[in-house]
């Protein structure tokens, strides 16, 4: 029997470093520079999904981190050649980049609801994210399977004890230099030294030939990120861009917002959540306010248009963002919606809309 293949994806941790000469450029310069970054970007939307990171005041050696995932490496090399012919990527260096793609582990593990597909990279909302590349011995791949099974178990039991971490494993065979990246969310950090030494620990724990460079990263906006650079700045820059005369800011294209599917986008720096409910989209604030977890990754009922929050089953409508049943007590932010073409725009809510796809 020929099974379909498995739908992968291309992922890249582009770790870069600016060039302090940057910052001894005029202000003006830099405020353009960086504009024209995060502008190229931007310009991207649709073609690879891409998470920035700051790692200013946590390593030395890099500044920030672009969590990139696409269907394929030309996505991947064109998004690089645009940024290489930037003001700013003129300044910048690569020293660490890593490649992986996603696939299926071949060992068996139960379920959890809480941890991530392995096929398709789905980023939280988690503010940090610790990065590393990740080589097993070759003691460990002449076990048997079944041993090796054995000692897998243990470790997912020692990582199950820290659900406030979400892991994802991509794999790098004959790709790059290291055989795994693993990247995990988290909202605090001290639970993920926990789990670290826990694992430690563990006899799979023996068999590693390498787990470092390690990276500590801070998710932030793109511009919140550019920021951190220093030099003029450009997260104030752009919010003085000229608006459309309706108020409204593109976010998503329809393409990427199927019925029945969710996204979290970026508008005016704030995560905006949004649902293709039966044809119908709606946007409200990504953040739960119970305890600011990716309302983007709960689940909809379509029936009652609401959706529930995934950590504490908080219920908030997707028309008017009020709490319905569990923790939370205040509403979620709502936004306007509002379709041209096959591209979602949103604005702050005057009076709530939603707008019908097609």
């Amino acid at each position: 029997m020929t099974h379909a293949p498995e739908r992968r994806q291309v992922v890249r941790f582009a770790f870069y470093k600016l060039d302090p000469a940057w910052r001894r450029l005029s202000a003006e310069r830099q405020a353009s520079s960086k504009i024209e970054f995060g502008e190229t970007i931007e310009g991207f939307h649709g073609q690879l999904l891409l998470r920035p990171y700051g790692l200013v005041g946590i390593r030395g050696d890099c500044d920030f981190l672009l969590w990139q995932v696409a269907e394929n490496l030309d996505a991947l090399v064109a998004l690089q050649t645009a940024l290489n012919r930037t003001d700013l990527g003129a300044y910048l260096s690569l020293p660490y980049s890593y490649l992986a793609m996603t696939r299926r582990s071949i060992y068996e593990f139960p379920e959890d609801p809480g941890q991530p597909s392995r096929l398709v990279i789905r980023p939280s909302d988690a503010r940090y994210l610790f990065v590393y590349p990740f080589i097993k011995t070759r003691g460990w791949y002449m076990l048997p399977k079944a041993e090796r099974q054995t000692m897998m178990d243990e470790h997912v039991r020692v990582g199950r004890k820290y659900p406030s971490i979400r892991l994802n494993t991509t794999y790098s065979y004959g790709l790059d230099d290291q055989e795994f990246i693993v990247a995990f969310e988290g909202d605090q950090p001290g639970d993920f030294l926990d789990l670290v030494m826990e694992l430690r620990e563990s006899k799979a724990s023996s068999y590693t030939l390498r787990d470092t460079p390690t990276f500590t990263c801070v998710q932030m906006s793109l511009w919140d990120m550019l920021d951190t650079l220093g030099g003029a700045g450009a997260a104030q820059a752009v919010s003085r861009r000229p608006a459309r005369a309706d108020g409204y800011t593109p976010a998503a294209s329809l393409a990427d917002l199927p019925p029945g599917s969710s996204m979290r986008v970026y508008a005016a720096g704030e995560a905006v959540a949004l649902f293709n409910v039966n044809g119908t989209v709606y946007a409200i604030s990504n953040r739960c306010t119970h305890a600011r977890a990716s309302l983007s990754e709960g689940t909809v009922d379509a029936a009652r248009c609401v959706v529930t929050c995934p950590w504490h089953a908080g219920v908030f409508s997707l028309e008017s963002g009020q709490v319905l049943d569990g923790p939370p007590s205040l509403p979620v932010a709502t936004y306007r919606v509002k379709l041209e073409g096959d591209t979602v725009l949103i604005a702050p809510a005057e009076a709530r809309e939603a707008s019908v796809a097609g």
